[in-house]
């Protein structure tokens, strides 16, 4: 079974908000909701990934069906809430570590996800999905990447002290405001300082221009597609994706069915073929050693020829069949991603 490493899924929020049961042995045992646990990890050949720590918007109401492509603008959250609920999930990430007998590390270097992937562990990667915790200051900073913060993304979709999310919308460009505030510039030369990834994913495009004059790092966007195969304010232009892979940096196919259709929906009928049709498009324009996978399990509605961790064989297989070689499929799958984070962390 050929190894994956993920870009992106929202499995400890999916914990956090558990309302019965200890959220630490659903994981490691499996309870079988959402997309993600330890077994359907292995099953799937899932070695590891972003395991991403996101603050809901108070008061935001989940999308009124399955066919809202327009959802109202999230709520903003305030930094003391956000940090309290971001020390509470990383909370969780560190107690499953230690429950899992050895079968679970939370990685702080390339070396140690090779390490434990070579081991058979699950490698994870702690990363902030919207920077609301830190302060402008940059004090919280500090503190999470002692804790073990190697990938951070700037904003989610919606705005904060240090930029501009880009809103779901669908048909939209993600020219859709201003770009980084002067925080947001301060905070990206100190994640390049401190050698925390940056992930672009939900940042506006004037606010992705911004990081890409003032980072000197690999741009990355960890759960993106292609804005040419369906027009959503979420996914990259051509122009995006050229200078990612210009850079030496990364894109990890989303796979929302949202940002997957020509036609924005998000109903679960929803082939694999438009998951291949991105990852054409991403490679020709980014190059194949820039293109990998970004799942977002549990974090979106995904094609139920996947349907959740146990089923990311489909996918290999699909990609095989598409006449990917077995060196791009390894590629695909997790090299590219050790790579970009070698070159990020320099280790």
């Amino acid at each position: 079974m050929i190894p994956v490493f993920d870009g992106h899924n929202d499995v400890l929020l999916r914990l956090w908000g558990k309302k019965h049961g200890d959220p630490v042995s659903a994981f490691i045992e499996g309870d079988g909701e959402g997309h993600l646990d330890l077994p359907r990890m292995i099953r799937g050949g899932l070695a590891g990934g972003f395991f991403a720590i996101f603050v809901p918007s108070p008061q935001d109401e989940e999308f009124a069906d399955e066919e809202e492509m327009n959802p109202p603008p999230a709520n903003e959250v305030g930094q003391f809430a956000a940090l309290a609920a971001t020390v509470g999930m990383a909370s969780l990430l560190f107690r499953i570590e230690e429950a899992s007998q050895g079968r679970f590390k939370v990685c702080r270097s390339a070396a140690e996800i090779r390490a434990a992937m070579a081991e058979g562990k699950i490698a994870a990667i702690f990363h902030l999905e919207g920077a609301e915790a830190i302060d402008t200051e940059l004090r919280a900073l500090d503190v999470l990447h002692r804790a073990g913060l190697r990938s951070l993304g700037l904003v989610w979709s919606r705005d904060n002290a240090f930029g501009r999310g880009v809103p779901f919308r669908f048909p939209s460009s993600p020219d859709t405001g201003m770009g980084l505030t002067e925080a947001g510039k301060q905070l990206v030369r100190r994640c390049n300082e401190l050698k925390i990834l940056l992930d672009l994913s939900h940042l506006n495009e004037k606010g992705f221009w911004d990081v890409a004059r003032a980072s000197t790092a690999p741009l990355v966007a960890t759960h993106s597609n292609a804005h040419a195969l369906c027009a959503s304010s979420r996914n990259l232009t051509d122009e995006q994706i050229r200078i990612i892979g210009k850079s030496g940096g990364m894109i990890g196919l989303n796979f929302a069915n949202g940002f997957l259709r020509a036609d924005g929906r998000w109903q679960s009928e929803n082939g694999l073929d438009t998951m291949l049709r991105h990852l054409d498009h991403l490679m020709k324009l980014a190059g194949e050693d820039h293109v990998g996978l970004g799942s977002d399990f549990d974090g979106a509605r995904i094609p139920s020829q996947i349907g959740d961790a146990a089923g990311l064989p489909a996918l290999v297989t699909a990609m095989e069949g598409h006449g990917y070689g077995g060196e791009l499929t390894k590629k695909l799958c997790s090299e590219n991603w050790l790579r970009v984070l070698e070159r990020t962390w320099g280790e």
